[in-house]
C-alpha cells in the first residue's frame, strides 16, 4: 500500500460520489453541477450530465442508464438514451434534508439518503430516514432513526450498509427479494450516538466522521473520515485495519482501476457550501492499496 496521493483531477468545487464503471471512474461535482468521467489517469476527462439541482449519488439501473440525485430539489434523475435527463422520482415530500448518496440494486431500486437538518445552515442535527425508489418511480420509507446516513453500499451477499456520519458507525441491514431491509444493526461502532444536538460541539467530537464509502474484495469497508482527514478500512465489528493520511481532507471513496487495487478519493480543503462555490480547488486523487474492489 502507498500513502503518496497522485492526483487526476484537479480544479473542481467538490466532487463526490465516485463510482467505478466499465473502465472509467465517475463522479459528481456538487457546485460545477456537473457529472463526468474520465480514465483511470485522468485521461479523457467527458462531462456526462448537466445537474442545476447540485449531483451526488450515482448508480446505474440494469439497462445501463445513469441515475443522479439531484440534491437541492430533491430528486432522483435519470440519463436516456439520448442524454437527456428526466424525474426518475421526486423525494422531495419524503425526504427531510437535501437528497444525498444511493446504491442501486441488481434490480433497479435506488436506496437514497438524505441530510435530516440544514447542515451548511449549522441547523441541530436530527435523525432522518432512507427511501427506497422502485423502477417506476414509486418512493417508500424502508429505515429509519439514521444519523446523517451518506455512504450506502450493498454487499454480494445482499447486505446493505449504511455509514451514518453523526452517528459515529455504520448499521447494516439484510436487503429482502422484495426490497425491504430487515434486521437492522451495528455493523461497526467508532463512538456513541449524539446526545447533543449542536453541530459545532458534535462534529469535533466524532471519532470517525465517515461519509462516502465502497467495499473490497475481503468485505472491509473503506470510509472517508470527513473530519479526520483520512481514509480508514474497516471490518464488521469496527476493527480499523488500515488508516490512510493523504495529506488533505477527503469525502468519498471508491476502488477501481484496471486491477480494482486503486482507491480513488474526493479531496478538497473543507466542506463548506460558499467557499467550495467560490474556489475550485477539488481534486480526484488515487491511492494504490493491496485488496481489490469488491
Amino acid at each position: 500500500m502507498s500513502d503518496s496521493p497522485a492526483t487526476v483531477v484537479a480544479d473542481a468545487h467538490f466532487l463526490e460520489a465516485p463510482r467505478w464503471r466499465e473502465g472509467r471512474i465517475w463522479f459528481s461535482d456538487f457546485y460545477g453541477h456537473r457529472v463526468s468521467s474520465c480514465h483511470q489517469d485522468g485521461s479523457d476527462l467527458r462531462v456526462e450530465a448537466e445537474v442545476p439541482g447540485q449531483p451526488s449519488g450515482l448508480g446505474w439501473l440494469p439497462d445501463g442508464r445513469l441515475l443522479i440525485v439531484s440534491m437541492t430539489d430533491r430528486r432522483l434523475l435519470r440519463r436516456e438514451e439520448d442524454g437527456t435527463l428526466s424525474t426518475h422520482a421526486d423525494l422531495s415530500s419524503h425526504a427531510t434534508g437535501l437528497a444525498n448518496d444511493m446504491v442501486v440494486d441488481s434490480h433497479g431500486r435506488a436506496y437514497v439518503g438524505n441530510f435530516g437538518f440544514d447542515l451548511m445552515a449549522g441547523a441541530p442535527i436530527a435523525p432522518t430516514s432512507l427511501h427506497r425508489v422502485d423502477p417506476d418511480g414509486t418512493v417508500t420509507e424502508v429505515a429509519d432513526g439514521l444519523w446523517f446516513p451518506n455512504g450506502i453500499v450493498l454487499t454480494p451477499g445482499g447486505v446493505l450498509l449504511v455509514v451514518e456520519t453523526f452517528g459515529d458507525r455504520v448499521s447494516a441491514f439484510d436487503l429482502t427479494d422484495d426490497g425491504r431491509l430487515t434486521n437492522q444493526r451495528v455493523w461497526a461502532e467508532f463512538g456513541p450516538l449524539p446526545t447533543d444536538r449542536s453541530l459545532e460541539r458534535v462534529l469535533p467530537s466524532l471519532t470517525v466522521a465517515g461519509d462516502g464509502a465502497c467495499l473490497d474484495a475481503e468485505g472491509a469497508l473503506w470510509v472517508a473520515d470527513a473530519t479526520g482527514g483520512r481514509l480508514v478500512r474497516v471490518t464488521e465489528g469496527g476493527t480499523i485495519t488500515d488508516e490512510i493520511r493523504p495529506g488533505t481532507p477527503v469525502y468519498a471513496c471508491a476502488l477501481g482501476g484496471a486491477d480494482g487495487r486503486t482507491l480513488f478519493a474526493c479531496a478538497a480543503p473543507d466542506f463548506h457550501d460558499e467557499a467550495r462555490k467560490a474556489a475550485t480547488e477539488g481534486r480526484l486523487i488515487t491511492i494504490r492499496v493491496d485488496v481489490p474492489g469488491a
